[in-house]
């Protein structure tokens, strides 16, 4: 925290380990020179420009991608229009999603201590 709000002379370095990209999501991930302190940076980038960025701190990241379960034996339930022959009732359509894990943070398995976990889903 003190590294943070300034409090702390010393200066933080970013050493980038990898670099990955997901559709308009960037993943940029590394650790400090001591690899005591992990993190994750998380940009949009849109027509070129940086329009969003996350950072996480010792902090075990998953990136998910959301999507509809395209599976033969859903796809038969999930269709739009086989509820539209049903009965209108006020009942609302349950819909399977697949949310492959595409992405995982390995610098923070690094850090050697217990970080907390966290799910972006893209």
């Amino acid at each position: 925290m003190r590294l943070l709000t300034g409090d702390q002379n010393e200066s933080f370095q970013f050493s980038p380990q990898s670099i990955d990209c997901f559709g308009p999501t960037v993943l940029v991930e590394g650790c400090d020179r001591d690899c005591s302190i992990s993190w994750v940076h998380a940009w949009t980038v849109t027509h070129g420009i940086v329009t969003q960025v996350r950072e996480y701190f010792n902090t075990s990241l998953t990136v998910t991608r959301l999507g509809k379960n395209t599976s033969p034996s859903s796809s038969a339930q999930s269709s739009p229009s086989s509820f539209s022959s049903k009965s209108s009732s006020s009942t609302a359509e349950i819909t399977s999603f697949h949310c492959p894990s595409v992405w995982e943070s390995s610098v923070s398995d690094r850090v050697g201590k217990s970080v907390p976990g966290l799910v972006l889903a893209i």
